[in-house]
């Protein structure tokens, strides 16, 4: 037997019709909202699924233990925990982001009456450069800035570090959409 439209309207009650109706768009709502946004796969060209990520070089000046290593580090586990293009070594690399960090400045950001600083924050800014290794070209070559935010009382040293790794994660995450999204 072959259902039909008009044999399901003359033998189906209406409320049943309108049960299995609510039951379909329920259902893709919850399909629609399971699904988040996200840039893998989507912006990368196909031919491009590796990259080199070198230990970016520290010209800051800032004096700060190992931040070339916390923020490649950062970098590459967003681009792990990404999935778009697979971390690799330069010779096996379908493109190379190389950076250096070029300032960390640490100024007051709040301050309270009689001028007393409550809250400073840390700024990081990162020159980076990325290449395309199979078609010789640069894709981008430009600046990323992110910040991180403290308050001034407590354990100083620890806050303060808090505050450089949430500028590192911001940067790394900024730098990964960059690579992701710049197409």
């Amino acid at each position: 037997m072959e259902l039909s439209k008009e044999y399901l309207i003359k033998k189906v009650p209406k409320c049943l019709r309108l049960f299995l109706a609510s039951i379909a768009l329920l259902s893709g709502i919850v399909n629609l909202q399971s699904c988040s946004y996200s840039f893998t796969g989507s912006s990368v060209p196909a031919h491009l699924k590796t990259i080199s990520i070198p230990i970016f070089s520290d010209k800051s000046g800032s004096g700060e233990f190992d931040l070339n290593r916390k923020l490649t580090d950062q970098l590459i586990k967003k681009f792990n925990d990404d999935n778009t293009l697979f971390v690799s070594d330069r010779l096996n690399a379908d493109s190379f982001l190389d950076g250096t960090i070029i300032a960390l400045s640490d100024a007051p950001n709040i301050v309270s009456g009689g001028e007393k600083v409550t809250s400073r924050r840390i700024t990081i800014t990162v020159h980076a450069v990325y290449k395309d290794l199979v078609k010789k070209k640069q894709i981008f070559d430009k600046n990323f800035s992110n910040y991180g935010d403290y308050v001034v009382e407590g354990d100083i040293t620890s806050v303060r570090n808090e505050a450089i790794q949430t500028a590192i994660d911001r940067i790394a995450e900024d730098i990964l959409l960059g690579v992701v999204s710049n197409w």
